[in-house]
C-alpha cells in the first residue's frame, strides 16, 4: 500500500539532505530538460568567461587612464599599436581603451541577462512539469489512498508548495551561475596579484561558510514549520468555507479566524526569519571588504612607493572584488534559499514519487452478462483497525434492483465502494461472470469494470459550470451531446426546472451548486449518472434529499430503464426499495438477506 501524507500538523517527510533531493528532482526531469541543463550549463560558462574578460580590461583602462607613458613602453602594447596604425604616441591608447572596456563590460552583462532569463524560464518550465506530474500521480493513486490521507496537506503541496519549490530551483540555477562567475573572477584576479586574490577569497569564503553551518538548522526547522503552518492556514479556510452555513448559524468565525490568523502570523514571521538569514551576510562582508580595500591600498602604496603605479592593480582589484562579493552572496543566498525550501521539496517529490498503476484508463467498458459476486470478502481500512465487512457472500445478477439497508456503521459504504471497485478485498475475492476483478495478471478488468458503473452519492459535488457540463461531468464542452443531457434531466425529474432558467441548460450553478436547492442538486448528480447509460447504477441515498413524490417519480423512471440495467440502492426508507428484487440487510459487517415481502411485511 502506498504511503499517505501525514496530517497537516506534521512535516511532510523527514528532512533530506538538499544534495539528495536535487538528485530526486534529476530523476524526474524528462530527456528535454536535462539537454536544456547542459545548455545552460554551457551559457553558465559563457558568464564565467564574459566576466573575465571584463576584468581584463580594467587594467589596461585605468593604466592608460593614470600613466600612458609607462604604458606606451611597455613592448608588447608598442607592438600591437603599431599593428592597430596607432603611430603617434601614448595619448592615441585612450580611444581603444576605453572602447574595449566598454565593450567587455557590455558583453558581460549581456551575457548575464541572457543567463538569468534563462534560468527563469527553465525553472518555471520544470516546475510546471513537476507540478503536472505531482497532479497526475496524486489523481491516478487506488482510492483506499485518498481515504486516508488529508486533503488540505495534498493541496498545499500541489499549490504553495510546487509555488515554492519553482523558487529553490531558480535559486539553485542562480547559485550554479554565481558560483561559476566566482570561479572566473577569482581566476583573474588571481592573475592580477594571486597573493592578494588567495588572501580576499579565504576571507570571504570562510566567513560565508562558517554562516552557513550557523543558519543550516535553523534554515531547515523554519522550512518544516512552514510547510505544517501553510497546510493550518488552509485547511481553516477549506473548513471555514466549506461548512459557511454552520460558522453563520454558530457564530463561529471567531474560531476559524484565530486559528487563520495564528498559522498566517506564524508563517509571515517563518518567512521574514528566513529572508533576514539569506539577506544579512551581504551588509556585513561589504563593509569588511571596503575595510580589505583600504588596507590593501595602504599596503600596496608602501610597498611600491607610488601612488600612481598602485591605482591601476588597486582599480582591478576594486572591481574584481565589487562583482566577487555579490557573486558570493549569491551563492549563499541560492544555497540557503534551498535549505529554506528543503520541506517543500520533499512534499513535492514524494507526490512525484506515488507510484502509479499499470494502466491509468479502461478503453472500454466490460461486457458483462450473468453477475457480480462477493466470495468470502472481509475488509478493514488499516491494519490497527478493526473489521469493516466479515466474510461477505453474495451474488447481484445482471437487471436486478438490489436495496441495501441497515444502520449507520453496518457497511453499506463500504460493500458499495467494493462492488464499484473502489476498494480491493482485504480478504476474499470480487468476482464478475466468474472473473478476479483483482487478478495480477489482469490489472484492466477492473478499470473495465469502474467503465459499466455509474454512482450518485448522496454529497454530490457540483463544478462551478452550466447544468449541462455538470449532467455531461467530465466531458469537454464542444463534445457534450445536449439531446444526451435533456433525455437524462427528463428521467430524473429536472427537466422543468432547467427549462424554467433564463438560459435553461446553459445556467451556471455557482461553486458546490450554491445557487441549487438540495433536491435540486440531488436530480442534477442522477442526471448525471443516467447519461453516462452505464450497466450498473449505484445510489448511495441519492433520493434522500427528495420529496415524496419527486422521488417516487425518479424511482419510477429507473424502473422504465432497461431491464438489463442493474441497480444497487442505499436508502433508510423501505418505501425507496419497494421496487426492488432483492433486499439486503447488513448488520456489523456481515450480511442477512430477506426478501422485501418480508421486511415490509
Amino acid at each position: 500500500m502506498p504511503a499517505t501524507l501525514p496530517a497537516p500538523d506534521q512535516p511532510p517527510t523527514k528532512p533530506q539532505t538538499t544534495r539528495s533531493l536535487l538528485r530526486c528532482i534529476w530523476g524526474h526531469l524528462s530527456r528535454r530538460r536535462r539537454v536544456q541543463l547542459g545548455v545552460l550549463s554551457l551559457v553558465m560558462m559563457g558568464s564565467a568567461a564574459a566576466e573575465l574578460v571584463s576584468l581584463g580590461s580594467v587594467l589596461p583602462f585605468l593604466a592608460v587612464l593614470s600613466d600612458s607613458e609607462w604604458l606606451w613602453q611597455q613592448p608588447l602594447i608598442q607592438e600591437l599599436a603599431l599593428r592597430a596604425g596607432f603611430f603617434s604616441g601614448p595619448e592615441q591608447l585612450l580611444l581603444p581603451a576605453t572602447a574595449a572596456f566598454a565593450v567587455a563590460a557590455l558583453l558581460a552583462a549581456l551575457v548575464r541577462l541572457i543567463n538569468l532569463w534563462l534560468n527563469g524560464r527553465l525553472a518555471a518550465a520544470i516546475g510546471s512539469d513537476l507540478s503536472g506530474e505531482a497532479y497526475r500521480r496524486t489523481l491516478y493513486q487506488p482510492y483506499f489512498v485518498h481515504v486516508q490521507r488529508n486533503s488540505s496537506m495534498v493541496i498545499n503541496t500541489i499549490t504553495y508548495g510546487v509555488t515554492r519549490s519553482i523558487v529553490a530551483l531558480n535559486a539553485f540555477f542562480l547559485m550554479a551561475t554565481s558560483l561559476v562567475v566566482a570561479g572566473g573572477l577569482f581566476i583573474g584576479l588571481l592573475l592580477i596579484d594571486w597573493r592578494v586574490a588567495l588572501a580576499t577569497s579565504m576571507l570571504f569564503g570562510s566567513a560565508y561558510s562558517v554562516i552557513a553551518v550557523v543558519n543550516q538548522s535553523k534554515l531547515s526547522r523554519n522550512s518544516s514549520q512552514m510547510t505544517v503552518s501553510s497546510s493550518r492556514l488552509l485547511k481553516a479556510v477549506q473548513e471555514g468555507l466549506g461548512a459557511i452555513r454552520d460558522v453563520l448559524i454558530d457564530g463561529s468565525q471567531p474560531y476559524y479566524l484565530d486559528i487563520y490568523f495564528q498559522a498566517d502570523r506564524r508563517q509571515r514571521k517563518l518567512e521574514a526569519q528566513n529572508n533576514f538569514l539569506v539577506a544579512f551576510p551581504r551588509f556585513g562582508l561589504e563593509a569588511v571588504g571596503m575595510v580589505t580595500l583600504a588596507l590593501l591600498g595602504f599596503i600596496l602604496v608602501i610597498q611600491k612607493g607610488s601612488g600612481i603605479a598602485v591605482i591601476p592593480l588597486l582599480g582591478a582589484m576594486a572591481l574584481g572584488a565589487q562583482r566577487l562579493l555579490p557573486a558570493m552572496q549569491q551563492v549563499y543566498g541560492g544555497w540557503a534559499l534551498l535549505k529554506g525550501y528543503n520541506a517543500d521539496l520533499s512534499g513535492l517529490i514524494e507526490l512525484l514519487e506515488q507510484p502509479l498503476p499499470p494502466s491509468y484508463r479502461a478503453t472500454e467498458a466490460m461486457n458483462w452478462y450473468q453477475s457480480i459476486q462477493l466470495k468470502g470478502v472481509r475488509y478493514r481500512y488499516a491494519q490497527n483497525l478493526p473489521e469493516v465487512l466479515k466474510g461477505l457472500d453474495m451474488e447481484i445478477w445482471r437487471g436486478q434492483r438490489v436495496g441495501l439497508i441497515g444502520s449507520t456503521g453496518s457497511g453499506k459504504s463500504t460493500t458499495v465502494d467494493l462492488l464499484m471497485g473502489l476498494l480491493p478485498p482485504s480478504e476474499g475475492r470480487l468476482m464478475v461472470d466468474g472473473l478476479d476483478l483483482y487478478n495480477p495478471m489482469h490489472p484492466e478488468r477492473v478499470l473495465s469494470w469502474r467503465a459499466t458503473i455509474a454512482h450518485v452519492p448522496q454529497s454530490i459535488y457540483l463544478a462551478d459550470a452550466s447544468i449541462a457540463e455538470n449532467i455531461a461531468f467530465g466531458i469537454p464542452k464542444e463534445q457534450i451531446d445536449m439531446a444526451r443531457v435533456r433525455d437524462a434531466a427528463v428521467q430524473a425529474q429536472i427537466a422543468a426546472f432547467i427549462e424554467s432558467c433564463s438560459e435553461g441548460y446553459g445556467s451556471y450553478v455557482g461553486e458546490r451548486g450554491i445557487r441549487l436547492s438540495g433536491g435540486q442538486r440531488q436530480r442534477i448528480g442522477i442526471a448525471r449518472a443516467l447519461y453516462r447509460r452505464a450497466s450498473v447504477l449505484v445510489f448511495d441515498e441519492a433520493t434522500s434529499s427528495l420529496d415524496n413524490e419527486t422521488e417516487m417519480g425518479v424511482i419510477e423512471s429507473i424502473n422504465n430503464l432497461s431491464k438489463n440495467l442493474t441497480v444497487i440502492m442505499i436508502a433508510h426508507r423501505l418505501s425507496t426499495l419497494q421496487s426492488c428484487d432483492l433486499l439486503i440487510e447488513l448488520k456489523d459487517g456481515q450480511i442477512h438477506p430477506a426478501r422485501l415481502d418480508k421486511q415490509l411485511s
